[in-house]
C-alpha cells in the first residue's frame, strides 16, 4: 500500500488510524504501532546562531577589528550576505527571527519593559504566529534553545507563569538560558525548561555561561543524535555576548591590550579599507562622516583614552571568546555522520553595535540605566578589573560608532543601517557549492524561518492548534544559494524603533531618525516635523548622499509607502517616550493585583524576577521575618533582591542579624544589631522610613527584634529604578551577591524562615516618576548635548 503523504498544513499532524485488528481476545488481534510525526525525507539538521549587539564593521570576517576565527572559518565554506538585516534592536529581532513575522505583526513593537496595552507592542507573541521551533516539533525535529530569550513578557517570567511564550511553550522541547535582555555571565540568572538552576562553579572556580551554554548545546545535539540518529534537530544557539555587561575573560580581554590606542576614528578608518579590500562593500563606498555627537578621541584626556581603549579591549575579548565557543559548537556538528546536510546560519547581531554605555562607558550599566553618571576617576581606579566578575561594563558611545563602520548611527536607530544592517553567514555543505562567495541580496530577519522550512520541504502552516496562522512576511532566500546574481527576494521592507523609521522599495530607502538611544528623557513628539532623508542604496551603499532635497516627488512616494506598511503591520500608534513607557503600568505576574502592596514569602521562594518581587523602591516599607533559630547558630541570607550592581540583604552572620543596602557600589551600608539573634524563635524586622520628594532619596533604617530596636542608621540615597540583572529571594543570595561580605549564594543554615511579610506604604513624590527619570537621564547626558 502507497505510503499517504501528511498534509502538514495544519499542526500537530492528525492522529494515524489504527491498521491492526482488534478481536474478542489478543488471539484473535493484530497490534500496530501509530506512526509518529516524520518529518520529509532528507530535511536538513539547523544550527541558528544569533550573537548580541554586534555592529556590521567589528568582527573580521566582515572587515573588523576584533578576530572572530570560526566565523571566518564558516565563512569560508558557506555564503557572506552583506545586505542582510534586522529591526534595531533585541527583543523585537528575536521576535522576527523566530516566527518569520514582522516585529510588530508578532506582538513585539519594542522591548518587554517598555511593553504597552496595544496589540503590536504588549510583548506577547500570539498563537496566530508559531515559531520555527513549534512548527518543526510538529513535523517531526528535535528542538532546541541555548542561552537568551527575550521575548517573553516581564510579567510572565515567574513561577506563577502562564508558561505559553517560554521556549519551551513555543515549541522548543528543551531551554537552557535567561529569560531577560542581559545577564551576568559571571553570576547568570538561569532556567532549565521552566526551573530557576545554579551554576555548577563560582567565577573563581573559573566558570563563565558562554562555556556553560555551549558545553550544554554540544551535550543536547550529540545525545540527541546518539539516540535517534535520523532525527533531524534545531538548536538556537543565543549567546549573551556581546550584549553588556561585557564579561571577558582576563586571558580573552588581555589579548587585545595596546590593539585600540589609537581611537574609534583610526580603527573604523582601517575597517573600512578592509572592507573595500575584502569586497565586503561595493567599490565607490564612502565611509559616512563623524557625527557630532561622538567625542574627537584626539580632544580626549590622557585617562579617558587608556579608560577608553581599555573598554574596547574587554569587548573585543568578549566578542573573539564567544565566536572561539560558536566554533566549538560548530566543530561538535561537523563530527556528526549527517553534518553535511545541516544549515548552519550564523547572524552577526540583533542590531547594530550598541551606545547605551553613553559617551563614557561604565563599569555598572544598571547605574546608567538609573541615569547615574559614572566619573572617569572612578572607573580608572578598576582599570585591570574590567571585564572581570565584579563589573558591569559597558564601552562609550564612540566605539559603538566606530564598530558599525561604514554606516551612520547605532542600535535602536532603525532608521539607519548603523542600526539595522548586521552581517550573516549560511553553511550548508551538501546544497551550497559557492564556498567564501559573497551575497548582496536585500534580506532581513523575517527571511529565516521561511528559508529554514522550504529547505525541510515544509510548508508554513495554515493553522497551529486550531488557530488561523498569520501568513509569513518573510520569504524564503534559498534560491541565493546557488548564484550571487539570483534576483533579490525582498523588494520591500519597513522599519520601526522608538519612532526612529525608514522604507525600503526597490533600491531606495527613505528614513526618519528622531530619538537617541542614550537619551531615555529625550521624547520630542512632533512627528510631523521629523527630517526625511532619502538615499538610492544600489548607488550608495552607506547612505552617504542624501537625496531628498533633489528628489521630493520621490521621498514624497516613499513615505506613503511607509504608511500603507505601518497600517498593515500595526507599526501605530508611534510612541517616543522613553522612561515613560518604563513607568506605565504593566500586568501583574500570575493576574494578582498591580497595586499590592502586602506580600507573604516562605522559604523556596527563589530566582524571583524583580518585575515580580515587591517593588521597596522610593518609598517607605518593612521587612517582618518570622524564624526559628533551632541550633542557636543559624547564619545565612534571609531575603535579598538584587545584586553587585545594587540591592539589598537581610542576613545573619557572626550571630548578628544586618541589614546591607548596596548603592551601586558607590556607598554599602552595612546596619548591623547590637544584640545577637536569640535562640529558638523570633520576629526579626527591617523598616524603612523614606524621606520622599521623589526618586531615589534617603531615609532611615530601622532593625528590631522581638518588637525591641537594636539598630538604627540612615542611608543618604537609594536606587531609584531597578537594581538590575539579579532576582529576589527567601533563604539565600542567588546570582551575584548583594553584598560584600560573604559568597553567594549564603543559604540560610541552622535554622528555618517560618515566613516573612513585606508591607509597602503609599509613595510619596513631589512629582511623577517619568518627570523624575527624565530629570536624571537629562543630568547623565548633558554632556552630549
Amino acid at each position: 500500500m502507497p505510503r499517504i503523504v501528511a498534509d502538514r498544513s495544519k499542526l500537530p499532524l492528525p492522529e494515524p488510524a489504527f491498521t491492526g485488528k482488534i478481536g474478542k481476545t489478543y488471539k484473535e488481534s493484530e497490534s500496530a504501532w501509530p506512526e509518529l510525526p516524520k518529518p520529509p525525507a532528507g530535511a536538513p539538521n539547523v544550527v541558528l546562531i544569533i550573537l548580541d549587539d554586534v555592529g556590521f564593521g567589528q568582527a573580521s570576517t566582515f572587515g573588523g577589528p576584533v578576530p572572530t576565527h570560526a566565523l571566518d572559518k564558516l565563512a569560508a565554506e558557506g555564503l557572506r550576505y552583506t545586505r542582510f538585516h534586522t529591526t534595531a534592536i533585541c527583543g523585537p529581532s528575536r521576535a522576527a527571527l523566530i516566527t518569520g513575522r514582522n516585529h510588530h505583526n508578532c506582538g513585539t513593537g519594542f522591548l518587554s519593559e517598555w511593553a504597552t496595552g496595544f496589540p503590536s507592542y504588549n510583548n506577547m507573541i500570539p498563537q496566530s504566529t508559531a515559531t520555527i521551533g513549534r512548527i518543526l516539533k510538529e513535523n517531526g525535529y528535535a528542538t532546541s534553545w541555548f542561552g537568551k530569550n527575550h521575548n517573553t513578557p516581564d510579567w510572565e517570567s515567574s513561577v506563577a507563569g502562564p508558561f505559553d511564550r517560554w521556549p519551551t511553550g513555543m515549541g522548543f522541547d528543551y531551554f537552557y538560558g535567561f529569560i531577560c535582555g542581559e545577564t551576568h555571565q559571571y553570576y547568570p540568572v538561569l532556567f532549565e525548561n521552566t526551573v530557576a538552576v545554579e551554576p555548577d562553579r563560582l567565577p573563581e572556580d573559573g566558570y563563565h555561561f558562554m562555556e556553560d551554554m555551549t558545553d550544554r548545546a554540544i551535550n543536547w545535539i550529540r545525545y540527541s543524535k546518539a539516540v535517534a540518529p535520523d532525527k533531524p534537530f534545531l538548536c538556537y544557539f543565543a549567546p549573551g555576548a556581546a550584549h553588556a555587561p561585557h564579561h571577558a575573560p582576563a586571558a580573552w580581554r588581555d589579548k587585545f591590550k595596546g590593539q585600540f590606542d589609537k581611537g574609534w576614528e583610526k580603527v573604523r578608518e582601517e575597517t573600512y579599507n578592509r572592507q573595500l579590500a575584502e569586497g565586503i562593500i561595493p567599490d565607490g563606498t564612502e565611509l559616512t562622516p563623524k557625527p557630532d555627537w561622538v567625542q574627537d578621541w584626539d580632544g580626549l584626556s590622557a585617562d579617558e583614552k587608556k579608560v577608553f581603549a581599555r573598554f574596547m579591549e574587554n569587548f573585543a575579548g568578549y566578542l573573539s571568546y564567544a565566536d572561539a565557543e560558536c566554533g566549538r559548537l560548530i566543530d561538535a556538528v561537523k563530527e556528526l555522520p549527517d553534518a553535511d546536510n545541516t544549515i548552519i546560519i550564523y547572524i552577526v547581531g540583533d542590531n547594530g553595535a550598541s551606545s547605551e554605555g553613553g559617551a563614557m562607558g561604565t563599569a555598572n550599566e544598571v547605574m546608567n540605566f538609573n541615569g547615574i553618571p559614572t566619573s572617569i576617576e572612578e572607573i580608572a581606579e578598576i582599570y585591570e578589573d574590567i571585564g572581570g566578575p565584579d563589573t558591569e561594563p559597558h564601552y562609550p558611545l564612540g566605539w559603538a560608532w566606530s564598530g558599525n563602520a561604514p554606516f551612520q548611527w547605532v542600535k535602536q536607530v532603525a532608521s539607519h543601517f548603523g542600526g539595522s544592517r548586521n552581517p550573516m553567514v549560511v553553511s550548508w555543505p551538501q546544497k551550497i557549492s559557492d564556498r567564501g562567495g559573497i551575497r548582496p541580496q536585500f534580506t532581513h530577519l523575517i527571511d529565516i524561518v521561511p528559508t529554514i522550512l522550504e529547505a525541510a520541504g515544509i510548508p508554513a502552516p495554515t493553522h497551529v492548534n486550531g488557530v488561523e496562522q498569520k501568513a509569513m512576511d518573510g520569504v524564503s532566500i534559498t534560491s541565493t544559494f546557488g548564484s550571487a546574481d539570483a534576483h533579490a527576494v525582498r523588494e520591500r521592507q519597513y522599519f520601526e524603533v522608538f519612532s526612529n523609521r525608514a522604507i525600503y522599495d526597490k533600491g531606495w530607502i527613505a528614513c526618519a531618525q528622531h530619538t537617541f538611544p542614550w537619551r531615555q528623557d529625550y521624547a520630542p513628539g512632533n512627528w510631523d516635523k521629523d527630517k526625511w532623508e532619502l538615499y538610492n542604496i544600489d548607488a550608495d551603499f552607506s547612505e552617504a548622499n542624501d537625496l531628498a532635497a533633489a528628489h521630493p516627488d520621490k521621498l514624497a512616494e516613499m513615505k506613503a509607502i511607509f504608511d500603507e506598511e505601518a497600517e498593515k503591520y500595526g507599526v501605530y500608534p508611534l510612541d517616543d517616550r522613553g522612561s515613560g513607557r518604563l513607568s506605565e503600568p504593566k500586568p501583574a505576574p500570575g493576574g494578582a493585583d498591580p497595586d499590592r502592596t502586602d506580600f507573604t514569602f516562605y522559604e523556596g521562594c527563589y530566582r524571583l524576577p524583580e518585575t515580580a518581587a515587591p517593588n521597596t523602591k522610593n518609598r517607605s516599607h518593612s521587612i517582618k521575618v518570622s524564624l526559628d533559630n533551632t541550633s542557636g547558630k543559624a547564619e545565612g541570607v534571609i531575603v535579598a533582591a538584587g545584586g553587585k550592581s545594587a540591592g539589598y540583604s537581610l542576613y545573619v552572620k557572626d550571630g548578628k542579624l544586618t541589614y546591607h543596602y548596596n548603592y551601586f557600589e558607590k556607598q554599602r551600608y552595612d546596619i548591623a544589631a547590637n544584640a545577637p539573634l536569640p535562640d529558638g524563635k523570633s520576629v526579626v524586622e527591617m523598616a524603612f522610613a523614606y524621606d520622599g520628594g521623589g526618586l531615589g532619596k534617603g531615609g532611615e533604617v530601622v532593625l528590631m527584634i522581638d518588637g525591641k530596636e537594636v539598630a538604627r542608621e540612615r542611608i543618604e540615597a537609594t536606587v531609584p529604578g531597578r537594581f538590575g540583572i539579579d532576582t529576589f529571594g527567601v533563604g539565600g543570595d542567588s546570582g551575584s551577591p548583594v553584598a560584600d561580605t560573604y559568597k553567594p549564594p549564603f543559604s540560610f543554615t541552622g535554622g528555618k524562615i517560618d515566613r516573612i511579610d513585606i508591607k509597602l506604604a503609599p509613595k510619596n513624590l513631589s512629582m511623577s516618576e517619568e518627570e523624575e527619570l527624565q530629570e536624571r537621564y537629562l543630568a547623565a547626558a548633558q554632556h552630549i548635548e
